[in-house]
């Protein structure tokens, strides 16, 4: 027996001590009287709202928050607002948390803010964000590609990669499969750990993918996570039955419009196009997760790109930010077919991921640059009437870039800037696993 309990002790103590600490964090999401998942949205203007959402245990049932004008002095804590907060409760099986947000309204426009949320005597820490400014501006923010999978092991080094890049972000934009199973707690446990305080500094625009829906049974369509709308509060001035999944957001120039591939695409088609007819914005993104011109083998969303690519092309959308793919693509000037080029369209295309998940390129390629095997981050800058575009890798690298200049009467003009240095990344020059038959963790 002695030789027994020697043995599984020398066992224990040689497993690998990463993979321990992955599982241990990833099954570790029970509310508490604290408040976590702290996530700052917007679901009105910009200039003058924001909304906070948070997590705590279902006998926290009266929540608010608190919110001042920063000040270097720590009494501008004594000049703070109370804001009572919306609480609902989310339920699964053995597993409840109280879900609590609040909107702060009446804001001043271009002035830092900081705030808190809570109850009684158990409060977050406080956390600072810069309103938007009223009009027109340069602004910069950060676009992902799927997360997914081992996000606290993996996509964490991704999204704390890129703040220290560009730690001045206005937003952060995310095109779908922020976890893999949508309604699995400790899947959103891992990507709000991975983000901590980052995602209650820097506002979130999110857009579903496949994997936050869930399936319901044989022959029945899947359903948005019970979790989407308890964890984010966003704009709800989309299609009737699709608020805070298909929306947009005006934001110093620019209209950023999320789409939901997922569902109902007839019903979107409509409020597409009035949303892009009715435009005073210089810039237009749209970011939906299903790509309009796919960038992995044997994929194809044809559908898609016939009912919403020729309102891209009527109303001279800038830039598409989609994710699905597990592969890097970026192409512009794109026609019907998957590699033709229209001379008339100036739209940039880009597919992208964030996480450890890798596919394969197609082989029919309509993209100026693409890569396999990569975990990748987005840099948009926006001045005036030019786009300063980079695509860096988890490590900091360089792989693309480009700059969109604005011309009156005229398609975009698109300079090229991608590294002379930077060969294409492919599986045959990328790193292989040491261990073939390892877990990556």
């Amino acid at each position: 027996m002695l030789r027994l309990l020697l043995l599984l002790t020398i066992i224990l103590a040689t497993q690998p001590t990463f993979a321990h600490e992955y599982h241990r964090a990833a099954v570790d999401s029970s509310a508490t009287e604290i408040p976590d998942r702290v996530v700052l949205n917007w679901s009105g203007d910009p200039a003058t709202s924001a909304s906070v959402t948070w997590r705590t245990y279902i006998h926290i049932t009266e929540a608010a928050g608190e919110i001042a004008i920063a000040d270097a002095s720590t009494n501008f804590s004594t000049h703070r607002t109370i804001e009572p907060a919306i609480t609902e409760i989310w339920q699964q099986g053995d597993h409840a948390a109280n879900f609590h947000s609040v909107t702060f309204k009446n804001l001043k426009p271009n002035t830092l803010y900081a705030y808190r949320v809570g109850s009684g005597k158990v409060w977050s820490s406080w956390f600072q964000f810069r309103t938007a400014q009223a009009e027109a501006a340069p602004f910069t923010f950060i676009y992902f590609g799927d997360a997914q999978n081992n996000l606290l092991a993996l996509w964490a080094r991704t999204i704390r990669s890129a703040v220290l890049d560009a730690p001045h972000a206005d937003f952060l934009l995310h095109a779908g499969d922020l976890i893999n199973r949508a309604n699995k707690d400790s899947n959103w446990q891992e990507w709000f750990e991975s983000g901590d305080w980052i995602h209650a500094q820097i506002p979130v625009i999110a857009t579903p993918g496949n994997h936050e829906y869930a399936k319901q049974g044989e022959d029945k369509p899947r359903v948005l996570s019970s979790l989407w709308r308890p964890h984010f509060t966003l704009p709800q001035n989309g299609p009737k039955g699709l608020e805070e999944t298909v929306y947009y957001v005006d934001y110093q120039g620019a209209r950023i419009i999320s789409l939901n591939s997922n569902q109902d695409r007839d019903l979107q088609t409509p409020w597409l196009e009035k949303v892009l007819k009715d435009n005073p914005n210089q810039w237009t993104f749209v970011t939906l997760h299903h790509p309009i011109y796919s960038a992995s083998a044997r994929r194809d969303n044809k559908d898609l790109r016939e009912a919403w690519k020729p309102l891209f092309d009527k109303y001279q959308v800038d830039m598409v930010l989609q994710g699905h793919d597990h592969t890097y693509a970026r192409g512009n000037n794109i026609g019907e077919g998957v590699t033709m080029k229209d001379k008339n369209n100036g739209t940039v295309y880009v597919v992208s991921v964030s996480g450890p998940k890798q596919y394969k390129l197609r082989d029919d390629r309509w993209m100026d640059r693409g890569a396999e095997n990569s975990q990748l981050y987005q840099v948009i800058s926006v001045e005036q009437n030019i786009l300063h575009y980079r695509a860096m890798t988890a490590v900091g690298e360089l792989y693309d870039a480009f700059d969109i200049i604005k011309q009156d009467g005229q398609p975009n003009r698109l300079i090229e800037r991608i590294p002379s240095d930077k060969p294409e990344r492919r599986w045959k020059n990328t790193l292989e696993k040491k261990n073939k038959d390892e877990k990556v963790y």
